[in-house]
């Protein structure tokens, strides 16, 4: 269902009334009214006033007031406040709120729901058109990993390895309680970002000062735990994946233009603008029905198709199936987003395990009811190319078959051109039709059960695949056919009995925080840990269970680290090498950098070359996905966001000696 919003151009509310003097907006709500004096925002709520002392608007509301205390704003209100940081007033009104920023710019109030509050309209805003998509401004940082290739490389050097030790804070920004797996988007020197519980701002890039804020008015169970990964921008619109629907912001104002319902298919993921449409995926949910992909107009909502990451009945791939039942055949989107070929015109998507999760339960009790070869279960732990014109899907790889474990080869691919010359003393599996230093246009991926692939991405052909982080019998992978690139499931490991116990590797070795690649050392970044997943299904002994633990033989002081892959050899170098994992996105920069940040809470800069560290800061909690660069007036940023997420916990179960402190949600920027 889509519901389209008249976009406000003035701010108006019940019986009140806005009116502008020069480049301040005054706000007016149910019996209030605003007035101004200078530059400063006075509104006035439900038998209140605003006054003004020095530089600073006060709000009162219904029996409450706003006192100051210095250059801050306190707020009393009924249903609104009135906040003020620094120089900037933020009025509430009755279910509704204006807010404003200095002389940032015209306020705009919709006094229609709770969800939509304004300080400061973004000035001077330029349209984000394809081209600006396919060739982004290096100040920018437009989708979730900057370019469609999800490289995650930043042209910027004015920092660099000669003077990142000079790297200081520049703002930082608290953030509501709840969980944060996101990343930030830049546009002309405006961050956009999700904020726990449902929310979308808009910042100022070069210090933090919110200019508005949209709520999704959802469940505040639902709106803490919502876990989308990434935004997307188009014209003049945010596009964001709430819990219930795909929603498109006016990116000068906040407010909501429309909104589509997505029904039960749980946006944990997020999407790509792509050629005017919003490609987004999610988390199924449960239902074989919500396990989709989806292309909504970015301008109106309406969605133009969906690809079904699982096949109905006489649909391609059905028989992969076996006849399992329609509502045992489920495989989502729930991680990061995909990447697009804008050559081609091609999407790749990374789809995750099916579910349920054993063979046995998606199979009638039958663990052998499903291929041990490639293609089973499809279209699951697959890379998939779809048409982004029709959604038709043009070819798929099989990472996994029949996943038994929960695995997930989902999450990016990345796009680059490579000359391959992959060598036996690194490489395991090395397709023999590849002519060394033949080019080739590939996607690699590394999957949650670990393992590093390499793909034509013109027709899906397999090139190269190699063990990560570390070859071990335990792995979920017997082996792969270098001829055809057919992957076999390691069947020792398939649960046969209920009440089995087995140790598989990899348990997110890396997850949702996305990968770097450098063009200058022709090398991927990763994170990893070395760490598998003890499980018992549930049997005649008991209801089953499962914990983290080190891959068997593991080295305990060497637990974790981050990983420089030549994709041309496939030989990798590890540094930072420890027992602190990390779920903070990498990031490489032709300043010859890769930063990174862990759970212990440092952030750090390495030199891409050699790994070795350049620069650290200690921040108030875990690094959460998250990391970009950009500039503003010639001037670049770092930024990075600490918060909760999933597996904040999961992980401090095995590395109990790292001390989290939780709620820390924050955003963090630096500069030189």
């Amino acid at each position: 269902m889509i519901k389209t919003v008249r976009t406000v151009a003035q701010a108006r509310g019940t019986r009140g009334a806005s009116r502008v003097s020069g480049r301040v907006a005054q706000a007016g709500c149910t019996r209030g009214a605003s007035r101004v004096s200078g530059r400063v925002a006075q509104a006035g709520c439900t038998r209140g006033a605003s006054r003004v002392s020095g530089s600073v608007a006060q709000a009162g509301c219904a029996r409450g007031a706003s006192r100051v205390s210095g250059s801050v704003a306190q707020p009393g209100c009924t249903r609104g406040a009135s906040r003020v940081s620094g120089s900037v007033a933020q009025a509430g009104c009755t279910r509704g709120a204006s807010r404003v920023s200095g002389i940032l710019g015209i306020g705009l109030l919709a006094c229609v729901c709770l969800c939509h509050t304004l300080i400061a309209q973004v000035q001077g805003y330029v349209p984000v058109t394809q081209q600006m998509l396919d060739h982004p401004s290096p100040d920018d940082w437009l989708m979730y990993s900057r370019t469609y290739d999800a490289q995650r490389f930043s042209p910027l050097k004015e920092i660099n390895k000669q003077n990142v030790s000079k790297l200081r804070m520049a703002w930082t920004r608290g953030m509501g309680a709840g969980q944060t797996e996101t990343i930030p988007l830049v546009d002309h020197g405006v961050m956009y970002v999700i904020a726990p519980g449902a929310a979308v701002q808009a910042l100022d890039a070069t210090n933090g000062d919110l200019l508005w804020e949209y709520k999704r008015k959802v469940a505040a169970n639902v709106g803490g735990q919502a876990r989308p990964k990434a935004l997307a921008i188009y014209q003049d619109m945010i596009l964001y994946t709430a819990p219930d629907a795909v929603v498109g912001l006016d990116a000068r104002t906040g407010e909501m233009r429309w909104e589509a319902k997505t029904g039960s298919r749980g946006n944990t993921s997020g999407g790509i603008v792509v050629e005017g449409k919003m490609i987004s995926g999610g988390a199924c949910a449960g239902k074989r029905e919500g396990c989709f992909i989806s292309a909504n107009d970015a301008m109106t909502g309406k969605e133009d198709w969906r690809f079904y990451t699982t096949p109905g009945k006489g649909d391609p791939g059905d028989e992969s199936w076996n006849g399992a039942d329609i509502d045992k055949r489920l495989a989502s989107t729930w991680g990061l987003p995909g990447t697009y070929d804008p050559v081609r015109k091609m999407l790749y998507w990374g789809i995750a395990n099916p579910m349920p999760d054993q063979r046995a339960l998606r199979h009638n009790g039958n663990a052998d009811g499903t291929s041990r070869v490639a293609p089973a279960d499809l279209y699951s732990n697959s890379t998939v190319a779809i048409d982004p014109t029709t959604g038709k899907l043009a070819w798929y790889y099989q990472h996994l078959p029949g996943d038994d474990w929960d695995s997930d080869y989902t999450h990016e691919r990345t796009l680059l051109h490579l000359k391959l010359n992959p060598d036996p003393k690194y490489v395991k599996w090395i397709n023999p039709a590849i002519k060394p230093g033949e080019e080739r246009d590939v996607a690699v991926m590394i999957g949650e059960a670990g393992n590093i692939f390499t793909l034509d991405r013109t027709n899906g052909q397999f090139l190269w695949a190699t063990p990560f982080p570390f070859d071990t019998p335990n792995s979920v992978l017997a082996g792969i056919d270098v001829k055809t690139g057919q992957t076999k499931i390691n069947y020792d490991l398939v649960f046969k009995q209920p009440g089995e116990n087995h140790i598989v590797c990899y348990w997110n070795t890396r997850s949702y925080w996305p990968t770097a690649y450098s063009p200058t050392t022709n090398s991927l970044y990763t994170s990893y840990i070395d760490n598998c997943r003890d499980l018992t299904t549930p049997g005649p002994a008991g209801r089953g269970g499962w914990h983290v633990v080190p891959r068997p033989g593991a080295d305990p002081n060497a637990m974790t680290g981050l990983a420089k892959i030549n994709l041309s050899t496939g030989e990798i170098t590890r540094f930072d090498v420890g027992r602190v994992p990390g779920n903070g996105a990498m990031l490489a920069t032709a300043g010859d950098l890769i930063f990174h940040g862990d759970m212990n809470r440092r952030f750090r800069a390495f030199d891409a070359a050699t790994g070795k560290k350049l620069w650290e800061s200690v921040l108030g909690g875990n690094v959460s996905v998250s990391t970009i660069t950009y500039a503003v007036n010639g001037k670049q940023y770092v930024a990075v966001m600490t918060g909760n997420n999933p597996k904040v916990p999961e992980l401090n179960g095995e590395f109990p000696e790292i001390k989290i402190q939780p709620d820390f949600n924050a955003i963090y920027v630096f500069a030189l």
